[in-house]
């Protein structure tokens, strides 16, 4: 069993990374205490070495990162630079050297996770993720170590704060989509570039990552169904209240209900009111995992932040310190499932989907007659009218993505329908 040292490499010193740095000096004695050896800070690498660090030795900052991991001595490498090159080259590179890796990277691991995992296993080194989905939230280890003699049936949740944060300004006060971003970035939520997050990249990604572990089947980014929340609108909220439910950036992962195939998928949906997701407000996360033996279990909290992600991170730092420490590596890829991802045309749920037509008689009979052409089932339906015109709300039963297409494409053909103002899918029932 190893008690001296063991020597950290850290890989990008921004808001993530300052602030694993800074608890591994202020908490030096406790994490020491709880590995059962003290961990060492070798070395910092950075993009800009001219900026001061507070709490960080500069004789530890390089530029040259390729060379820190490659040293032979780095017993562990904590990645949070993300993106996926030089980040993907310095992982392989750390396995290659002797390091286990610690990461916070979704983007990477969900488009090359199975890669990662393999080059850790080739070398006999610990890939420790935590940080890559919610943040602070203990969700990972749950799926692939508490969860493990269990079978998750469904994962639902908010991974993606700003997002949340923005629909939950929409909802509480009124405000359409741009004003609400507005706030967000004067806020320090939302980025001067706020794409990843509001046309579901990021969530897709954390999606492509829990979908994998939880169905013990190789999920990738390419395989998640991803849709923005840029035309959510207030009248979108309005009917939402109507209906006692609320709007929320949702990633769905879910085993078909023959078990044969898994899907995922990330898209704004209308959930009641009563659902627990229901109440998450402001930047908060919150992902609802439903399995057959423990039943339904949420997880919640804050989902980004710099010390909130740091936590993770260290968290993930003294469980791979303790397996180099008693000589063993952690749980690596379970992909033994192998099932099928299906796409989002075989994906079943309910929608809500809100018509402007002509206010006439028999638009109602027409437009129910296209539903039953199609197998969607309605199940209310909702009808104002005024001068000539009219909107139409229907609310189906649950019925397949490829069903409701088909329904659309066919109603955009009635003359008395002058257009689809908005649709979306009703999730948590």
């Amino acid at each position: 069993m190893r008690t001296r040292p063991l020597k950290v490499a850290l890989l990008g010193c921004g808001v993530v990374g300052s602030e694993v740095a800074r608890i591994m000096t202020t908490h030096a004695d406790d994490l020491a205490a709880r590995i059962g050896a003290p961990v060492e800070l070798a070395g910092v690498a950075v993009r800009r070495p001219a900026k001061v660090r507070e709490g960080i030795d500069p004789a530890l900052v390089t530029t040259d990162a390729t060379a820190l991991v490659k040293r032979g001595d780095i017993d562990v490498v904590v990645e949070v630079i993300g993106g996926i090159e030089p980040a993907r080259a310095l992982i392989t590179t750390a396995f290659e050297h002797g390091a286990s890796v610690v990461s916070a990277n979704k983007a990477l691991l969900a488009q090359d996770g199975a890669a990662l995992h393999a080059a850790a296993e080739q070398q006999g080194r610990d890939l420790y993720y935590e940080a890559a989905v919610a943040g602070a939230i203990p969700l990972i280890r749950p799926l692939r170590e508490s969860l493990a003699g269990d079978k998750v049936n469904r994962v639902l949740g908010i991974v993606n704060g700003t997002t949340n944060f923005i629909l939950d300004k929409m909802d509480s006060t009124g405000a359409g989509y741009q004003e609400a971003l507005d706030e967000a970035t004067a806020l320090g939520y939302a980025e001067a570039d706020p794409t990843a997050d509001v046309e579901g990249f990021d969530a897709a990604a954390k999606a492509a990552i829990l979908a994998g572990i939880a169905f013990h089947t190789r999920v990738r980014l390419d395989d998640v169904y991803r849709e923005g929340m840029t035309e959510v609108t207030a009248a979108d909220f309005a009917s939402a209240k109507e209906m006692g439910c609320t709007i929320k950036l949702l990633a769905i992962c879910e085993r078909a209900a023959d078990g044969a195939s898994v899907t995922a998928r990330v898209h704004p949906a209308m959930i009641p009111l009563s659902h627990p997701l229901a109440s998450v407000r402001g930047a908060y996360n919150a992902v609802f995992v439903e399995s057959e033996a423990a039943g339904q279990l949420m997880f919640y909290g804050p989902g980004a932040g710099g010390a909130p992600t740091a936590s993770a991170v260290l968290g993930d730092l003294v469980a791979v310190c303790r397996n180099l420490r008693g000589g063993a590596t952690g749980p690596g890829e379970s992909a033994y499932a192998a099932l099928p991802v299906s796409p989002m045309g075989e994906v079943v749920t309910r929608y809500h989907i809100s018509l402007d037509v002509a206010d006439k008689p028999g638009v109602l009979a027409q437009v129910a007659t296209v539903f039953a052409e199609h197998g969607v089932s309605i199940d209310t339906v909702r009808q104002q009218g005024k001068d000539g015109e009219a909107s139409l709300v229907v609310v189906t039963h649950r019925a397949s993505d490829a069903a409701l297409t088909g329904t659309v494409e066919a109603l955009r053909s009635l003359d008395t329908v002058r257009g689809v103002a908005s649709i979306m899918r009703v999730e948590g029932e």
